[in-house]
């Protein structure tokens, strides 16, 4: 990666479309920070898979845990919540004070890696369960919300032309880099090593963090591509078709105006079903294929093709709703997601593993592609200036759906067994489906409301 040093101002302008929104255009992503927008991809992509073990490998460290510590299961689930809690209540925050200049992404990123080291450290050596709590759960939690908040951002601001694709590849390194930790905590580590084990992914993992993010740069406020004329149909067909399928938000929206709108309700209600849905599979897919038998390695594999089918399907899922748009696609992975479930119930019933295989890749697969499709979604509602508060708000649904789906996942499981508790997830997924059926962009008149002239042009001067 090579950084040119800028000598001079570049010129820019603003222009204004019809509906008032404005553009600063004439700047190229070289320009302004000396180098391909590209790397401002890579280097998030990187930085979510640093942080993606904590939740989606963590289920797996669980029997160790259990003996080494003397922690019930139910402390390890609900730790799990808490953890996903903190990492969705930061989301709102950060995106305002990274909006207001008060938090650069440099910093946001630093620290991030330094609650990812801790959360690993307070792992392997908590002398109360309490200390893992606030260690893993609420730091670890509270580092990882930040670069999650970061990363996902950041992508929309450099492609607000076609950020779909973009945004899902950078959301699935948040499920790519738990792979290998998933097969680590379940093959090697064990009593006699567990504590180095912890400590040498969270030194890794946090100076992965740390490195991506030295890099990262946001554009400037309104921020254009200058290859790409925001008031005509761009020569590129895959921003066109893009841009048509996903209009630009017709002006920039602050956070109390989105929420006025109504349509920041109705997404943070349907993130809440779709991610608690994908935290209990996370947290009790293991449980059900030992229950059904399966051996300890294929759960594990289970676990990582889920893993691997997660981070795969937020990329897929970005590039097919610029092609297609986000809401067709969003309610193709809530039913996707909710059958799934009922899938996963029915292999480990009959105890087919090649189908339970097949269903938690489908699984994976939903339960991924949720997230970029309501990070893309909010760029398109409500513009890209504030869309890291605004996609904070939406995001903040995880608060609730992370206790959920795990720590209240245990008490359905429980009680109703693992039928009750699958059949209720599939469910409420589906009825997530049905909520975004009336979702719609703010501001922008729909196609069945527009009514003809009934004086067409040429006619008045007849």
């Amino acid at each position: 990666m090579t950084t040119t040093e800028l000598r001079t101002a570049v010129p820019y302008r603003e222009v204004r479309d019809a509906g008032g929104r404005v553009y600063r255009v004439g700047e190229t992503d070289i320009d302004i920070m000396g180098r391909k927008r590209k790397w401002m991809v890579i280097l998030p992509w990187v930085g979510m898979m640093g942080i993606s073990s904590a939740e989606y490998a963590f289920a797996s460290a669980e029997d160790t845990l259990h003996t080494a510590h003397s922690w019930s299961s139910l402390h390890i689930f609900w730790m799990l919540g808490v953890w996903v809690f903190f990492q969705a209540a930061v989301a709102f925050p950060t995106g305002r004070l990274r909006e207001s200049g008060r938090l650069p992404a440099r910093w946001a990123m630093m620290f991030g890696a330094f609650g990812t080291l801790l959360g690993y450290l307070s792992l392997a050596f908590a002398p109360h369960v309490v200390v893992a709590y606030i260690g893993f759960g609420m730091f670890s939690g509270t580092g990882a919300g930040m670069v999650y908040a970061t990363c996902v951002n950041m992508v929309g601001k450099w492609y607000p032309e076609r950020k779909g694709g973009k945004t899902g590849f950078v959301n699935g390194g948040f499920a790519y880099g738990s792979v290998p930790f998933v097969f680590l905590f379940t093959g090697y580590m064990d009593l006699t090593n567990f504590r180095w084990v912890l400590v040498g992914a969270g030194l890794l993992l946090a100076a992965t963090v740390a490195a991506a993010g030295c890099f990262f740069q946001d554009p400037p406020k309104n921020w254009w591509p200058a290859a790409v004329d925001p008031l005509r149909p761009p020569s590129d067909p895959r921003a066109r078709r893009a841009l048509r399928m996903n209009p630009p938000a017709v002006r920039q929206y602050t956070p109390k105006e989105a929420w006025q709108t109504g349509r920041v309700a109705l997404m943070w209600f349907c993130l809440l079903c779709t991610s608690g849905v994908n935290i209990f599979g996370i947290a009790f897919q293991v449980d059900i294929g030992e229950e059904a038998g399966f051996a300890g390695g294929v759960v594990a594999t289970a676990m990582s093709l889920k893993a691997v089918v997660n981070g795969t399907g937020r990329g897929v899922i970005g590039w097919l709703s610029d092609r297609y748009g986000r809401k067709r696609c969003l309610i193709f992975v809530c039913v996707v997601l909710g059958l799934a479930q009922y899938g996963i119930l029915w292999a480990a019933d009959i105890g087919n593993l090649p189908m339970f295989l097949i269903f938690s890749s489908i699984s994976g697969f939903g339960g991924g592609a949720i997230f970029p499709m309501f990070a893309a979604m909010t760029a398109d509602y409500f513009g890209e200036n504030n869309n890291a508060s605004n996609y904070g708000l939406v995001y903040s649904s995880k608060l609730v759906s992370g206790l959920l789906g795990s720590g209240m996942g245990s008490v359905v499981v429980s009680h109703w067994g693992h039928t009750g508790a699958f059949t209720l997830a599939g469910s409420i997924s589906l009825f997530a489906g049905f909520i975004a059926l009336f979702l719609s962009q703010p501001g922008r008149p729909r196609a069945k409301n527009i009514t003809p002239n009934p004086q067409p042009l040429g006619e008045e001067m007849a």
